[in-house]
């Protein structure tokens, strides 16, 4: 059975543009982070920081899970979570790509709004020795993605 996702805040459907990931197979702490440093960024900006940060030339600053995380050039606390990136370039694009339909200007867009929330988790397991298993488990994602006209 799978329940409807709705999104968590009521936007202006004429100004407005929207997109959801759901259940993407990234990391949670890593996806909380990169949707906080997307959040009131110009839509062109947010593309090309996350294409750096695919390429290993951008950090995402890391504000909440920060145990044992090194410092980075220029900034602060830092990683380069390259998976979940790639997987925010294809909502962001999703979200321009509704944005051209309704006609509005993807490019002066801006981002209000992204939140993530936790998805479905698949249990598994892994065989260890003496006939014992540790669970296993994949937890997935859901991302939303909001862009303003401005």
């Amino acid at each position: 059975m799978h329940m409807k996702l709705n999104y968590s805040i009521e936007s202006n459907p004429e100004k407005t543009s929207k997109a959801m990931g759901k259940e993407l197979h990234i990391s949670r702490k890593h996806a909380h982070e990169i949707s906080s440093a997307l959040t009131g960024m110009k839509v062109n900006t947010a593309r090309g920081f996350l294409e750096n940060v695919v390429l290993l030339k951008q950090a995402v600053p890391y504000k909440r899970h920060v145990m044992s995380v090194p410092h980075r050039r220029g900034m602060c606390t830092g990683r380069y979570p390259q998976k979940a990136a790639k997987e925010f370039l294809k909502v962001l694009q999703n979200a321009e790509n509704n944005a051209k339909y309704k006609g509005l200007d993807a490019d002066k867009m801006k981002i209000t709004h992204v939140e993530t929330k936790k998805g479905h988790t698949f249990r598994g397991s892994m065989p260890r020795a003496q006939g014992r298993a540790t669970p296993k488990n994949h937890e997935t994602v859901s991302v939303e993605m909001i862009l303003e006209a401005q």
